[in-house]
């Protein structure tokens, strides 16, 4: 058989009394322990704002990534069209240029003596 333990009525209807454990001697024996507590307060709202200004700083750069991306691309595709070689011939005309309509001359490099 199993033993029951009995709790005496009397401990579960009576009520803590809170003003004998708030008195000067226990508010000064915890002094380190409510520093602590405000330490760890300051500390866990600075990290609040500082994830907040790292979590801006990182938007802001991504929106700059994204715009520089942009811009390469527009760039890019620039230089791909003005190096065809229709957009290039138009280029040069206004400096008397012109395309090469005959078979260059092979120039020999050697010379008799």
């Amino acid at each position: 058989m199993q033993e029951e333990t009995t709790i005496p009525t009397k401990a579960i209807n009576q009520k803590i009394d809170w003003r004998g454990l708030l008195t000067y001697k226990w508010v000064v024996k915890n002094i380190p322990f409510f520093l602590f507590l405000a330490a760890l307060l300051v500390l866990y709202i600075y990290n609040g704002h500082y994830a907040d200004k790292l979590d801006r700083k990182i938007n802001a750069t991504q929106d700059k990534i994204k715009d520089l991306e942009y811009e390469y691309k527009t760039l890019k595709s620039e230089v791909i069209f003005r190096s065809k070689a229709s957009e290039l011939e138009k280029a040069v005309e206004p400096m008397g240029l012109k395309e090469l309509t005959e078979a260059p001359v092979i120039l020999n490099g050697t010379t008799k003596k």
